[in-house]
C-alpha cells in the first residue's frame, strides 16, 4: 500500500495548476447552427484561405476541439479584416463566441458578440445579411441563457424568430422554437414551454421523412428528455430512430439509440437501458458514440450488481480508450469509466482494478483536457481524482486537489460541478476533524445547489444529477454536522436555526426533482409565522432521529434519539402496513406510542407550557406515510390534544385566514370505470356535502377531465372536493386521480385549475382528495400528495392516506363542511374536531376510520 502511495504522488506532483472548460448550462437547447452564407457566394472565391479557416474552425468545434476553433476563428477574422469583408467577419466572431462560451470565457464571448452585431449594423441590407444576423442573435440567446438571463435571452431569439420568419428560413424557425422553450422553462413558464415543443412535434411530423428531420426530431427529443417529460422524449426518439432506420444512416441511428438508452435510465428503467445501450454499441461507427454507450452500460452493470460482465466489459473500455480521437467527450468517457472502477472497488474485495490504474486514467484525462484548453472537464477529472486519494486516505493530497478542481471551477463559474467539490472538501474537512470548516464547505456546497435550481433539472442528460446520490446527501451531511453536539454542549439557537432552513431547502429540492424542473420558484416567499403554532422537524439520520421543535415566540428545543436508520424505516412501514388494516389496533397501538416517543414525548413539558394549539409538522422520509394524529401517548392520540397540519416547507405557504364565502365543486365516482373499482359510498359524501354548502356536482360519466376543467374556470370556487380513486407516489408518473374518462396526472393538473403562478385571488382555497392512496411499498409515496397540492394550486389541501371506501368518509366529510363555515375555527381546527366526532363513536374508534386524513399547507 505504501509503494501504491508513492506512485499516486507522483502522478499528483506532474498535474501542474488546473485551467479548464464550461459546458454551457442551456444544455438542453439543439446544436447550434453556425453563422455562415452559402457557398455560391462571390466572396468566397475571393478569399479561399479565411473560407477554410471558417470551415476549419467548424470542424475543430463539432470534434469538441474548442480551443483549436477559436484559434482558426480568430485567424480568419484578421485575414478578413485585412480584406475589409465586414460580413464574413461577423460570421466568424459569432461563431467564435460559440467557442468561448464552451471555454467558459465568458466576457470574451461577450466581446466577440458585441463586435459581431456592430459590423451587422452598417451592412447593407440583403437575405445573406439577414440570415447571418438572425443566426448571430441565436448565438448571443445561447450565452444570456447560460448566464442564466433567460428573459433576456427569450427576447433576443424572438427577434431572431422575427428574421427567419421574414426570409423564409423553415429550419431555422423550428431550431429557434425550440431553443425558446428551454428560455421559457428557466422563467417558470411550463404550459407555455410544453405549448412550443408540441407545436415543433407537429412541424416536424408533418414534413417528409429526412436527415435534416431526422436530427431535429432526435435532438426534439433529447430537449423533451430535459424537461421531464421522459414518455414523450422517449416516443419522439423512436420516430426519428424509425426515420433513420429507413434512411439507413448507421451512425444517426446509433446516437438515437444512446438518446434512447440515457432516457430509459432517468426513468429507471434499467434493462431496457442496458438493451439500448447493447444495440448501440453493436450500430456505432464512431468509436466515441460506441464507448459513450459502454460507458454508460458499465455503470448500469454495477447498479444491478451484474459484476462478472462488468470485468468483461470494463476489460473492453480499457483496451479502446487510447485509440478514441481526442475531445471531450472522450475524455468524459474515460472520467466516467474511472468513477466505475472505483465503485467497483468500494463494492468489492477484488484488487482487479488498482487504485494506481484508477489514479492514472484520471492523469491521462487531464492532461488531455489541458491540451484542449478544456478547463470544465479539467475541473472534473482533478476533482474525481481527488476522490481516490480520498478513499486511499491521503487526505492532505486529496484535499489540494479538491481545492484546486474547486479553483477552476470557480473561475469558469460552473456551479454545478464546483458544489461537488465543496460537498467533498466538507467531507475532508470533516475526516480531519475540522467541524467549522467543514459546515463552511457545506454550507457553500448547499448555496451552490440553491442557485442552480433550475439546472439541476435543466442539465444534459448525458451528465443528468442522481437526486438521491449527488444532491439530497449534501443537505442531509450538512443538517447533521449542524446538529452535533461535542461534549454534550447543547446546540446553538443559530445552527438550529440553519438546520430547519436547510431541512426546508431540501423538501423544495425534492419537490423540484419529483417534478423534473424549478416550478415552485414563484411560490417562494419569506414565511410569515403563526405566533401560536409549533414547528416541528424531525429527521432521520443514519446513526440517530433528530427533532428541532420551533415553540411560539421564536424559542427553540433540540432532542436526539440514537436509533438507527433501519429501526426507523422498519417501525414506520410496519405501522403505516397496519394502520388500514381491521384488527391491528394493538399493533397500530405500540408502533404509534414507539414513534411518538421519538418525536413528541421528550417536548411535552414545553409543548404544554407554551399552550400552542397548532402543531405543524415538516416531516422526513418515511414519516411522511404515518399521520401523525395517529401517534400515541398510552392514554391519548396526539389528534385529542393538537390541530395537526403538515408542510414540507414554509418558505411555500402563507398561513392567513380565508374571507371567501364556501362553495365547492365535487366531482367523485361512484361506479367502477377505468379498470377501478366502484366507490358505492361516494354518491352519499358528495349528496351530504351538497345538503351543507352552495355545490356544484360531477358524477360518474359528468366526472370527465374536460368539464372538471370548465367547471372550475367558469367560476371561482374556493373548494375543490374530489371523491375519487387516486394514487400517490413519490414519482410524478405514478401519481395521479382518476376521472370517469382517464387518469389526471399530477403533471396535468394545472391545465385544469388556475395556478399560484398566474397570481390569481381566486386560487383553490382548499383541495379535497377523500378517496386516494399512497403507492404501497414506496417510502416517499406522500411526496406526491405535495405535489398534487401545489400543481393545482391549493393553499390547503386535504388528502387519504389511504382509502377505505366506508360511509365513515361520509359521516368525516358531514361534519368537517359543518363546521367549516365557522369563522371562529381554522382548517386544522375544523378537520380535527371531525377526526375526533369517528374517534368518538364507538363504530369508528379505530384509527383505520379517522386518522388517513392529513392537512398540508396553509391551516389557519
Amino acid at each position: 500500500m505504501a509503494r501504491k502511495k508513492s506512485k499516486l504522488r507522483k502522478i499528483k506532483r506532474f498535474l501542474s495548476v488546473l485551467l479548464l472548460l464550461a459546458m454551457f448550462l442551456g444544455a438542453g437547447l439543439l446544436p447550434p447552427t453556425f453563422a455562415h452564407v452559402t457557398a455560391e457566394n462571390s466572396i468566397v472565391k475571393r478569399l479561399p484561405d479565411a473560407q477554410n479557416l471558417l470551415e476549419q474552425g467548424r470542424k475543430f468545434y463539432e470534434a469538441e476541439r474548442f480551443a483549436e476553433a477559436a484559434t482558426s476563428w480568430q485567424q480568419a477574422i484578421s485575414a478578413l479584416q485585412a480584406n475589409r469583408d465586414e460580413l464574413r467577419q461577423a460570421i466568424a466572431l459569432g461563431n467564435l463566441s460559440l467557442a468561448y462560451q464552451q471555454l467558459g470565457q465568458w466576457s470574451e464571448a461577450e466581446t466577440a458578440i458585441a463586435q459581431s452585431l456592430n459590423l451587422l449594423q452598417t451592412a447593407k441590407d440583403t437575405k445573406d445579411s439577414s440570415q447571418i444576423l438572425a443566426q448571430v442573435l441565436d448565438i448571443k440567446g445561447r450565452l444570456q441563457l447560460a448566464q442564466s438571463k433567460a428573459e433576456d435571452a427569450l427576447d433576443t431569439w424572438r427577434v431572431s424568430l422575427d428574421i427567419y420568419t421574414k426570409i423564409g428560413d423553415e429550419r431555422a424557425v423550428l431550431q429557434n422554437r425550440i431553443n425558446q422553450a428551454q428560455a421559457l422553462q428557466a422563467l417558470g413558464f411550463y404550459r407555455q414551454a410544453e405549448k412550443t415543443l408540441r407545436q415543433s412535434t407537429q412541424i416536424l411530423q408533418s414534413q417528409p421523412n429526412s436527415s435534416v428531420k431526422v436530427a431535429a426530431l432526435h435532438s426534439l427529443g433529447n430537449v423533451v428528455q430535459v424537461t421531464g417529460d421522459l414518455e414523450t422524449s422517449r416516443q419522439i426518439l423512436q420516430q426519428s430512430l424509425e426515420g433513420a432506420s429507413s434512411l439507413q444512416d448507421q451512425e444517426a441511428i446509433a446516437d438515437i439509440l444512446l438518446s434512447l438508452g440515457n432516457t430509459a435510465r432517468v426513468q429507471q428503467d434499467t434493462q431496457t437501458a442496458i438493451k439500448y445501450y447493447q444495440q448501440t454499441i453493436k450500430t456505432a461507427t464512431s468509436p466515441t458514440t460506441r464507448i459513450q454507450a459502454q460507458a454508460n452500460q458499465l455503470r448500469l452493470l454495477l447498479k444491478t450488481e451484474q459484476l462478472s460482465a462488468f470485468q468483461t466489459l470494463s476489460s473492453q473500455i480499457k483496451t479502446q480508450l487510447n485509440d478514441l480521437p481526442l475531445s471531450r467527450t472522450a475524455i468524459s468517457a474515460r472520467i466516467n469509466f474511472a468513477q466505475s472502477l472505483m465503485q467497483f472497488r468500494k463494492k468489492t474485495a477484488a484488487d482487479t482494478h488498482s487504485w494506481l490504474d484508477i489514479a492514472q486514467l484520471l492523469a491521462t484525462a487531464i492532461e488531455q483536457a489541458k491540451s484542449l484548453q478544456d478547463r470544465r472537464t479539467e475541473s472534473y477529472a482533478i476533482g474525481v481524482l481527488g476522490q481516490v486519494y480520498e478513499q486511499t486516505q491521503q487526505l492532505s493530497d486529496a484535499q489540494n486537489l479538491t481545492q484546486q478542481a474547486l479553483l477552476i471551477a470557480q473561475a469558469i463559474d460552473a456551479k454545478d460541478i464546483g458544489y461537488q467539490w465543496q460537498w467533498q472538501l466538507g467531507r475532508l474537512l470533516k475526516t480531519k476533524g475540522d467541524t467549522k470548516g467543514a459546515v463552511a464547505a457545506y454550507t457553500e456546497a448547499v448555496n451552490n445547489l440553491q442557485a442552480l435550481r433550475s439546472d439541476l433539472v435543466g442539465v444534459n442528460s448525458a451528465v443528468k444529477f442522481s437526486f438521491r446520490e449527488e444532491v439530497e446527501p449534501v443537505y442531509r451531511e450538512l443538517v447533521d454536522l449542524l446538529l452535533q453536539s461535542p461534549g454534550n454542549t447543547q446546540v446553538s439557537s443559530e445552527n438550529l436555526e440553519k438546520a430547519s432552513n436547510t431541512i426546508e431547502s431540501l423538501q423544495i429540492a425534492e419537490l423540484e426533482n419529483f417534478f423534473r424542473n424549478n416550478c415552485l420558484n414563484a411560490q417562494i416567499r419569506n414565511p410569515k409565522k403563526d405566533p401560536k403554532a409549533a414547528i416541528i422537524y424531525p429527521f432521520i439520520l443514519p446513526d440517530r432521529l433528530e427533532v428541532i421543535l420551533q415553540l411560539p415566540q421564536q424559542r427553540w428545543l433540540h432532542y436526539s434519539t440514537p436509533v438507527v436508520e433501519k429501526e426507523v424505516e422498519t417501525t414506520l412501514a410496519q405501522l403505516q402496513e397496519n394502520l388500514p388494516k381491521p384488527h391491528t389496533l394493538r399493533q397500530v397501538q405500540s408502533l404509534s406510542q414507539k414513534v411518538y416517543k421519538w418525536l413528541i414525548q421528550p417536548a411535552e413539558a414545553a409543548l404544554a407550557e407554551s399552550k400552542t394549539p397548532t402543531l405543524v409538522f415538516v416531516l422526513d422520509g418515511w414519516l411522511r406515510n404515518i399521520p401523525m394524529a395517529v401517534l400515541y401517548d398510552g392514554k391519548q392520540y396526539l389528534v385529542e390534544k393538537y390541530n395537526i397540519a403538515l408542510t414540507p416547507s414554509l418558505q411555500l405557504i402563507e398561513p392567513k385566514t380565508s374571507e371567501k364565502q364556501f362553495k365547492v365543486i365535487a366531482a367523485g365516482l361512484s361506479e367502477a370505470s377505468s379498470g377501478f373499482s366502484a366507490l358505492p359510498n361516494v354518491k352519499l359524501e358528495l349528496e351530504q356535502i351538497r345538503s351543507q354548502v352552495p355545490s356544484s356536482i360531477l358524477l360518474n360519466q359528468e366526472f370527465t377531465s374536460e368539464a372538471l376543467q370548465n367547471r372550475i374556470n367558469s367560476l371561482p370556487f374556493p373548494i375543490v372536493h374530489l371523491a375519487t380513486h387516486g394514487q400517490f407516489s413519490s414519482k410524478a408518473e405514478e401519481t395521479f386521480i382518476v376521472a370517469w374518462d382517464e387518469r389526471i396526472y399530477v403533471k396535468k393538473l394545472n391545465e385544469l385549475v388556475r395556478t399560484l403562478e398566474q397570481n390569481r385571488p381566486e386560487a383553490i382555497e382548499l383541495l379535497i382528495l377523500s378517496a386516494c392512496q399512497t403507492a404501497a411499498g414506496d417510502e416517499q409515496a406522500a411526496l406526491g400528495i405535495a405535489g398534487v397540492a401545489f400543481q393545482a394550486g391549493a393553499r390547503s389541501t386535504i388528502a387519504s392516506l389511504w382509502n377505505l371506501d366506508d360511509e365513515s368518509t361520509a359521516v368525516l366529510m358531514n361534519q368537517f363542511y359543518q363546521e367549516l363555515g365557522n369563522k371562529n375555527l381554522t382548517k386544522a381546527e375544523v378537520l380535527r374536531h371531525a377526526q375526533l366526532a369517528l374517534l368518538q363513536n364507538p363504530k369508528y374508534k379505530r384509527p383505520r376510520f379517522w386518522a388517513p386524513y392529513v392537512l398540508l399547507g396553509n391551516w389557519l
